[in-house]
């Protein structure tokens, strides 16, 4: 349930609103795990064809702006919600609730083409809310599915940027799966296709978490050739200051520098990514409170990785004091590749004593 991408868009609908609701009433089982291949139909027919036809239709309630707005609304809270207090928190939750009980009624009504347009397009960015929520706090097979539901409603509505986004995201989630191969094609796939017709800054993401999957394959001139290619479309975006989509105001200068981070630190280059670590801005906790304990973790084992054991367990225990008070499975795996660079000096007593606060204050066993 929930992995068809039908070729049909009233099919589509049908089978999205079925999922949404099997996921409300938690008749979803969870817990069969993420599995790469179930990503291969439907990036291929969204590779083939990018958009339906035309997006009106015939059905009960009358469907207007105020609808629209309403949605983009829940949207914005739960974007605000999710980097605060990571996906576990009750209204990030609550988009799931927001597509059974008011997206879904709202697809099966009477629209015209530019509304039904509209009316998909905020639709699949829900989807793909309710999908990084979920990625967020571990359920991955759940997640999975709201990808591919976001992705053929972004086709429904003939949102070539958010279909690009949403391919990203799905390739992210493959690389932190362990699916780095397969995350450089749907990378590539989503730019080649959207490349024209995407916002530079869309498409500058989508080289970054490409930059990305090529370091998890350990694959250092491909990765900084994409990192490279990323920053130059960023700096065109910000130059040509046109239209952009709310969803992609978040990638700046600052978040290309910290992920550019990242990225050499799975290449085990510290000198680099501290380097790049210097250009990333300094995050307001309070607004991203998991996108900065995540980066004090990241940063934390590099210099581990540079056998400097005192500034990473200081940057070790802020990502903690951080990461208490957030509700985030994926954050917590930052800070267990951290406990996994401290083997060296695991019979330190200041090593110790972080491994325990990890445990009692994260639940991180391993």
């Amino acid at each position: 349930m929930g992995l068809d991408f039908p070729r049909d868009r009233a099919e589509a609908v049908r089978v999205a609103t079925s999922f949404w609701s099997s996921v409300k009433r938690r008749d979803f089982l969870t817990g069969s795990g993420f599995a790469v291949s179930a990503f291969t139909a439907p990036v291929t027919r969204w590779l083939v064809t990018l958009t339906d036809g035309g997006a009106d239709h015939k059905g009960s309630q009358h469907v207007g702006r105020t609808d629209l707005e309403e949605l983009r609304d829940a949207a914005e809270d739960a974007r605000r919600w999710d980097s605060k207090y990571g996906g576990g928190n009750w209204k990030a939750n609550s988009v799931t609730t927001c597509l059974q009980e008011r997206a879904a009624p709202l697809l099966r009504g009477t629209f015209t083409d530019a509304v039904g347009r509209d009316l998909f397009s905020v639709t699949s960015e829900l989807s793909r809310l309710a999908g990084w929520t979920a990625f967020d706090v571990g359920q991955h097979d759940v997640a999975q599915r709201h990808f591919i539901q976001a992705l053929r409603l972004a086709r429904a509505g003939g949102d070539v940027q958010l279909g690009c986004y949403v391919l990203t995201t799905m390739a992210m989630q493959s690389l932190l799966r362990g699916f780095a191969s397969e995350a450089v094609d749907m990378a590539q796939g989503a730019f080649e296709r959207a490349k024209g017709q995407a916002p530079r800054r869309v498409l500058a993401f989508t080289k970054l978490i490409e930059a990305r999957a090529h370091a998890r394959d350990r694959d250092a001139k491909a990765a900084s050739h994409a990192l490279a290619t990323s920053e130059s479309l960023l700096e065109r975006a910000e130059a040509d200051n046109g239209y952009e989509p709310a969803w992609i105001d978040f990638y700046h200068h600052a978040r290309l520098s910290a992920d550019a981070a990242e990225v050499f630190r799975d290449l085990r280059n510290p000198k680099a990514a501290l380097a790049w670590n210097q250009r990333a801005a300094a995050m307001p906790s309070g607004v991203f409170t998991r996108s900065v304990g995540m980066r004090l973790a990241i940063v934390g084992t590099v210099h581990l990785q540079a056998r400097d054991l005192d500034h990473g367990l200081r940057l070790g225990n802020r990502s903690v004091d951080i990461l208490a008070r957030v509700q985030s499975s994926r954050a917590k795996d930052y800070v267990r590749e951290f406990n996994t660079a401290l083997v060296a000096w695991r019979h330190e007593p200041a090593v110790r004593d972080f491994l325990h606060r990890t445990r009692t204050e994260l639940g991180i066993t391993a």
